[in-house]
């Protein structure tokens, strides 16, 4: 009895006189059977403890993000035995809900049948507005619990702890429907904060990797776009390739640029991840939006929602481009200030994706991108000067030696014309000097060309060119007119189209119309007109078009259009048009 006595004191010394009776009631079976619980139950605890040590050591390595989301949740549902867990991950908005919601126990067909996953209200958004653990003996009982929906498997009990990344908080790990029935204890609480805490540091590091491997790639395409804007055309070509580069780097569902030093300059000048119409795009009116504001300004600016921000326009609604909601519009600057901007553009519900971008990443590349462009036209500008001094060279050459030869070969034959008796000698004599004179006074035209400023020339003295030179051909001068200011607002990359409709419209008066007059205007203001009209016999039925099919596809090329109108006996019209914008 004395050590039935001692052994039940060395069971628990604070026992008093009525638990020690009690003891002394129990048989020796039962008494035994509760040491080899209270023995298992610290041995449980030890292996528990034991997994989340190992799970800690082993739970970030070589995982993506993804990954290591996934791991968390199945480490700690068997380390709370829980049926089911789930990690909801917050979202970079404001609104703080959940953008991510990763599960372990549910069968991915019931996943399908229950549909869209939670987003962070009722019982889990309580966590979410008190970041802080929440252990419930059945769920349906509390009241800021919203219930089930279709074809969601029975949950009762519930433990709920915040993961921290520091001291702001990643998300929340949600565990329901203890193993073997009961509640969650203490115990389980504890060791999934311990989990929680490390989850926080694994996240992190990962999302750093993460983040690290990003701005690689934004650096590497920062470092690329000097030689892709190289190898391409200057102007808009070159704009186009900062557009669709910035849209693969970023994973924006629409890139689009705008150039111009100012709100009243400004126009839309290229677009990656949709198809437009050059036309409509120069047309787009640009005083307000993001583009203007950042011209403004200088700065970046990101939007959540760019069709009822009230600095932006919706420019992709009214281009009938896919819709968009968030939104960053970043400068494209250079040492000689701020000559335009490259605004990225996301789907509505991909919110978080633009929160989740460092505006310096962005930024840095337009800058980039602005320093290739200045570049490329500073090289391009050297191209010409060597050009032009090339022209030079030749210019004098055709004055100094060509002309000089020709000028005296000229004389030589006039002089000896006067000493010949037989007319038609002489005559012959004549028409070779009147030549000869022809021939110097196209050299001449020549190197006025060549002293030209522009590849374009003048397109007013080309266009007239092209006149007097068809004038030979048809046996009368075509009257010419011009309209509005030609000569500045016709872009240098139009004036080879121009002059090719033109040519190839002379032709066709030329060569089919068998007409007596023939008409010129070209004409500018909110579009270039070009209008041929004469007054021959028509394009007669089954003629070949093929002079008329390049004239159109110039056009459609250029966003503009080609109209012919011809009848039998009343001639030909041609009226080729392209926007000047």
């Amino acid at each position: 009895m004395t050590e039935g006595s001692g052994a039940a004191s060395s069971l628990d010394p604070d026992e008093g006189p009525e638990t020690r009776s009690a003891l002394g009631d129990t048989g020796f079976d039962d008494l035994l059977r509760e040491v080899l619980n209270r023995v298992h139950g610290v041995l449980d605890e030890q292996a528990r403890w034991q997994l989340l040590l190992d799970a800690v050591v082993t739970m970030a390595a070589g995982l993506t993000l993804d990954a290591l989301l996934a791991r968390i949740v199945t480490i700690a549902a068997d380390l709370a035995g829980a049926s089911y867990a789930a990690l909801g991950v917050l979202g970079e908005g404001p609104d703080k809900r959940l953008r991510l919601f990763v599960t372990h126990g549910i069968a991915q067909e019931v996943i399908e049948e229950i549909g869209e996953l939670p987003t962070g209200h009722g019982l889990l958004g309580l966590i979410i507005d008190r970041p802080e653990p929440l252990r419930l003996h059945d769920i349906a009982e509390h009241p800021e619990s919203y219930g089930f929906p279709a074809h969601h498997p029975p949950m009762s009990s519930f433990l709920g702890v915040p993961v921290r990344i520091r001291n702001n908080v990643f998300g929340n790990l949600y565990l329901t429907e203890k193993l073997g029935g009961g509640d969650f204890t203490e115990q389980d609480e504890k060791i999934v904060v311990a989990l929680a805490a490390a989850a926080g540091v694994a996240i992190e590091n990962a999302r750093l990797h993460e983040e690290a491997t990003e701005r690689q790639r934004w650096l590497s395409a920062t470092a690329d776009i000097a030689g892709l804007v190289f190898a391409s055309a200057p102007g808009v070509e070159a704009l186009h390739v900062i557009a669709d580069r910035a849209r693969k780097v970023s994973g924006a569902d629409l890139v689009w640029v705008a150039s111009g030093i100012d709100a009243d300059s400004l126009t839309l000048q290229a677009v990656a991840g949709t198809t437009t119409h050059l036309a409509a795009m120069a047309a787009q009116p640009m005083e307000r939006s993001l583009a203007s504001e950042v011209v403004q300004t200088g700065f970046p600016v990101m939007v959540d929602d760019i069709t009822t921000d009230p600095r932006a326009a919706d420019v992709a609604s009214a281009l009938g481009w896919p819709r968009v909601g968030p939104a960053i519009a970043v400068p494209l600057k250079s040492a000689e200030g701020v000559e335009g901007a490259l605004v990225f553009a996301w789907a509505p519900e991909r919110v978080s994706a633009v929160h989740a971008l460092d505006l310096a990443l962005p930024s840095s590349f337009a800058e980039q991108a602005a320093l290739a462009l200045q570049v490329a036209a500073g090289r391009e500008d050297a191209q010409r000067l060597l050009l032009f001094e090339d022209r030079d060279r030749i210019g004098r050459d055709l004055h100094d030696l060509v002309i000089q030869r020709l000028f005296a070969i000229g004389l030589g034959l006039e002089s000896v014309s006067r000493q010949i008796d037989r007319p038609e000698v002489a005559q012959r004599l004549s028409t070779a000097v009147d030549d000869i004179d022809a021939t110097i006074r196209d050299i001449r035209r020549s190197i006025f060309a060549l002293g030209s400023m522009d590849d374009a020339a003048d397109v007013q003295a080309e266009v007239t060119r092209i006149v007097e030179r068809a004038a030979t051909t048809l046996k009368f001068r075509p009257t010419l007119r011009f309209v509005g200011p030609v000569r500045t607002r016709i872009r240098p990359e139009v004036v080879p189209d121009v002059l090719a409709v033109l040519g190839e419209a002379l032709s066709n008066a030329a060569r089919h119309a068998e007409s007596t007059a023939v008409e010129v205007v070209l004409s500018v203001s909110d579009d270039i007109r070009l209008l041929v009209r004469d007054n021959g016999r028509g394009v007669p039925e089954g003629a070949l078009e093929s002079g008329m099919s390049n004239m159109r596809q110039r056009a459609d090329r250029l966003g503009g259009q080609c109209l012919v109108e011809s009848a039998p006996g009343l001639g030909t019209t041609v009226e080729w048009s392209v926007p000047a914008g």
